[in-house]
């Protein structure tokens, strides 16, 4: 089972395998489960980077209405869309999935391997499980799986936030079954991502790697909330601090969640949701207690969130949310407030100014 040779030399460093074999006499048929706000853009950028030499992409979601929407973005001759779970694990070759949470993806791999009890694989199938998920998890999932024949999975959790999704620039940890590695990262190396980083065999290490990253991504964002917050209270002003961040460390990342910080941008329709960041937070809190190895400013950035959260469900209690869904930059309310200043609005409450 191989792809049609779908990454150009250019990219050819960026994937840590040799190319697969030649194309066997029936092309791979892709599907994709899972189409949130990093899920659709991958999904797309997928279906496009093959439309002319593979069958179309067969996605699925829970909500039918994000596939039809791809769908008609699409057309028919990229993309189609199935009825069920059962169709997407017995049709297709390669499956990933992207999804919200542990709880979820437990759920949708359960409704994969009653599948393939009902229909037992007579050729090699690569399940790629995308989303953050505790370690032990990808484990379960790796023995749930192994029990049927020709089925092989592989973790590969992405760094990025949605605009890197749709850019296709993420980058793409990846463990598991070797060969199967090798099949997906080609498919994945430039259609969706930048990089894969190859962590072996191991289907637990890919998601470490993540909440590993995460976590730092997390604990960037509270020193970026407390200093802002200091900059603002001190009558220095937080867009003067902003900007010598942004000459001191021009990080990408710090860059863009110190903007949406400053700006008050937190929209998480169009980020990456608090909830998420909770979520994320509570796992990494579990590996390192797991691993005696402390994180301190993981436990501040996760006691943020919280605070932000409960603020922003008292305004949607009260009907005077501006956000439905908060992004995890919000956490810097919990630092504002601790302050004397406005949550969520950095134009209200302004510290003192400063006298020259």
């Amino acid at each position: 089972m191989a792809n049609n040779l779908l990454q150009s030399p250019a990219h050819a460093s960026a994937v840590p395998f040799s190319r697969p074999p030649t194309p066997g006499v029936h092309p791979l048929q892709v599907g994709f489960c899972g189409l949130g706000s990093m899920g659709y853009f991958m999904a797309r950028n997928l279906a496009n980077s093959f439309k002319s030499q593979l069958p179309p992409l067969l996605v699925y979601n829970r909500t039918v209405s994000k596939s039809q929407k791809l769908l008609a973005e699409l057309g028919a001759s990229t993309v189609r869309v199935a009825d069920t779970l059962h169709q997407l694990a017995t049709e297709c070759d390669v499956i990933f999935t992207n999804l919200a949470n542990d709880a979820v993806v437990t759920s949708v791999y359960n409704e994969f391997a009653k599948a393939l009890a009902q229909l037992p694989p007579t050729k090699a199938k690569i399940f790629v499980e995308m989303s953050t998920i505790y370690p032990t998890l990808a484990g379960d999932l790796d023995r749930l799986l192994s029990s049927h024949p020709h089925t092989h999975f592989v973790t590969s959790p992405i760094f990025g936030p949605p605009l890197a999704a749709d850019k296709a620039t993420l980058l793409i940890p990846m463990s598991g079954d070797y060969r199967s590695k090798k099949e997906v990262a080609f498919l994945l190396v430039p259609a969706v991502g930048r990089k894969v980083i190859d962590l072996g065999g191991n289907v637990e290490k890919a998601p470490t790697l993540k909440l590993i990253g995460n976590g730092m991504i997390m604990g960037m964002n509270e020193l970026l909330a407390e200093t802002l917050t200091l900059g603002e209270k001190s009558g220095i002003g937080q867009q003067t601090v902003y900007d010598v961040i942004k000459d001191l460390m021009p990080a990408p990342g710090v860059v863009a969640y110190g903007n949406k910080m400053v700006n008050d941008l937190f929209d998480g329709s169009v980020g990456f949701a608090l909830d998420g960041g909770i979520k994320d937070a509570n796992h990494i809190r579990r590996l390192s207690a797991e691993l005696n190895s402390p994180m301190p400013t993981v436990d501040n950035a996760h006691r943020a969130m919280i605070g932000a959260r409960a603020m922003h469900q008292a305004q949607v209690a009260a009907g005077t949310q501006q956000w439905d869904i908060m992004d995890w930059s919000a956490l810097i309310a919990s630092s504002r407030v601790g302050a004397g200043l406005n949550p969520f609005d950095s134009k209200k409450g302004t510290g003192p100014t400063r006298e020259d």
